[in-house]
C-alpha cells in the first residue's frame, strides 16, 4: 500500500512538472512571434505591432491594394482566439488536474491523466496546423502587394527580430551587393 502511494505521488509530481514546462514553452513562443520584421524601403518595420492584431504593422502599405488587403484581413481573422481551442484545452487541463488532485482509484487517475494529456496534445497540433496554414494568407498578402505596388515588402517569416533564423532548419541563399 505504501509503495502504491509513493508511485501515485511521483506520477503527480511528473505531471505537474510537465504542465509547468508546457506553460513556460507557450510563453516563450508567444514572446518570440511578436518580434517579426519586414523591410520596406530599406527600413525595418514590425509586422506584429501588438499582440491582438498580428500583421497590423503592414496594414498601412497593404491597404493600398484591395486583393492584398483581403488576404491580410483573412489572416487577421485566422489569428483570433477560437473558442473551440480554448474549450478543448480547458477540458484537457481540468482532466489532468482532476487526476492529480482528486482522490480516485489508480485506474481512474490514469484515465484522467492520459485522457487530459491526449486532449491537450490534439488541441496543440490542431492549433499549430491552423496557425501555419493561416500564415500563408500573410505571405499571399505580401506577394499580391509586391506584384502591383512600390515600395516592395521584403519579409522572411522564419527570421526573428534579432536577425537570426528560427529554430527550424531552413535554407536561405542571399547575395549582398555593395559598390
Amino acid at each position: 500500500m505504501v509503495l502504491f502511494l509513493i508511485d501515485s505521488v511521483v506520477m503527480k509530481i511528473r505531471v505537474t512538472l510537465l504542465l509547468t514546462l508546457i506553460l513556460v514553452a507557450a510563453q516563450i513562443q508567444a514572446v518570440d512571434t511578436c518580434s517579426r520584421l519586414a523591410i520596406i524601403n530599406y527600413q525595418e518595420v514590425l509586422v506584429d505591432t501588438n499582440s491582438t492584431e498580428k500583421g497590423e504593422g503592414l496594414r498601412f502599405h497593404i491597404e493600398k491594394d484591395p486583393v492584398a488587403k483581403s488576404y491580410l484581413d483573412t489572416y487577421q481573422q485566422g489569428t483570433q482566439i477560437r473558442w473551440q481551442n480554448a474549450a478543448l484545452g480547458t477540458v484537457g487541463t481540468g482532466m489532468m488536474l482532476a487526476g492529480v488532485i482528486g482522490e480516485h482509484s489508480a485506474d481512474r487517475e490514469k484515465v484522467l491523466l492520459f485522457g487530459g494529456a491526449t486532449l491537450m496534445l490534439i488541441n496543440f497540433f490542431v492549433a499549430r496546423t491552423l496557425e501555419s496554414s493561416n500564415e500563408q494568407n500573410l505571405i499571399k498578402a505580401i506577394e499580391e502587394y509586391n506584384k502591383r505596388n512600390l515600395p516592395k515588402i521584403y519579409f522572411n517569416p522564419e527570421q526573428k527580430g534579432d536577425g537570426t533564423l528560427g529554430s527550424e532548419v531552413s535554407l536561405v541563399i542571399g547575395k549582398d551587393w555593395s559598390f
